[in-house]
């Protein structure tokens, strides 16, 4: 396994955790995970990276070792937040982001909205978020005020072993070793003898702020990285989530240097489910950029 170590960093008033592979001065590649993750899962993909890299991979604000901020999270603060990160590690030169999810979204929303701080960008099933109309704003918030009145909670878990069973039944692919893995930093002691899941449970929140997607499409408009959607055979939660295969399509021409490749036998989590061929992917993809 590729040793990682951590540093803390101070951005925009928050303690953050950054997870660290590689060489100071190898490449660098900025990897950002998604929602109710850690960096520490990314692991399985760096270990099957084949070239040398710096990886460098945040615990997102409210994640993992990163500082709660505990009332609300709003999506503009991981911009922000990146930024941030980026003008540390990367002050001028444009960087590469890969990015899982609710990550990937952040990293696609980025190159839109900051294009010339973007070399080449890659999302891991990260779709957008179904449309939002207006008419569905007051019961939102509704909604949020009520989630206000009680703190929100995690259920705890009465082992590791129990929380690596959990994650197995999500995600049946995951092998008894990666599964154990990921429950050491997808979990932390809950003081009471049990484990809970290592973020805020403030992220279950209902977010007041609706979705708008052609707010996003303008976005990714703006993009002129080299851009790589890597997407998993089952699709099953892209449709469980409302985005049509409409939307899909017109989410993938808004960028204009893309590409896309789909993975076999692989589920959203395609970055465990098959670690080795998604870093032979992006490797492709990286090395043939350089060329």
């Amino acid at each position: 396994m590729t040793p990682s170590r951590s540093r803390f960093l101070t951005i925009r008033g928050v303690r953050y955790h950054v997870r660290e592979w590689g060489a100071d001065g190898a490449p660098q590649l900025f990897l950002l995970h998604g929602w109710m993750d850690v960096s520490a899962s990314f692991q399985f993909l760096v270990d099957a990276l084949s070239a040398d890299w710096r990886v460098i991979a945040p615990d997102w604000r409210g994640f993992g070792l990163t500082e709660w901020r505990g009332d609300a999270y709003w999506f503009p603060d991981y911009l922000g937040d990146l930024d941030a990160i980026l003008r540390f590690y990367s002050p001028e030169a444009a960087v590469t982001l890969i990015g899982h999810s609710m990550g990937g979204n952040v990293a696609c929303m980025y190159a839109g909205v900051r294009p010339a701080r973007v070399r080449r960008l890659i999302a891991l099933d990260a779709f957008g978020l179904a449309d939002s109309d207006a008419g569905q704003a007051p019961g939102r918030l509704e909604k949020w005020l009520r989630e206000l009145e009680t703190p929100p909670q995690f259920g705890s878990f009465p082992s590791r072993d129990a929380l690596a069973a959990r994650l197995q039944g999500d995600n049946p692919r995951l092998s008894n070793e990666k599964a154990a893995f990921l429950a050491e930093h997808l979990g932390e002691p809950d003081g009471q003898g049990c484990i809970r899941r290592a973020g805020d449970p403030a992220h279950r929140r209902v977010n007041p702020i609706l979705y708008r997607r052609a707010e996003a499409r303008a976005a990714w408009a703006r993009v002129t990285a080299q851009t790589l959607w890597i997407e998993p055979a089952d699709d099953g939660l892209r449709r469980k989530l409302g985005i049509t295969d409409e939307a899909h399509a017109e989410a993938r021409v808004c960028f204009r240097n893309f590409r896309e490749v789909q993975v076999a036998d692989s589920g959203h989590n395609l970055h465990h489910d098959q670690p080795g061929e998604v870093a032979r992917i992006i490797e492709a993809f990286l090395l043939s950029e350089e060329s």
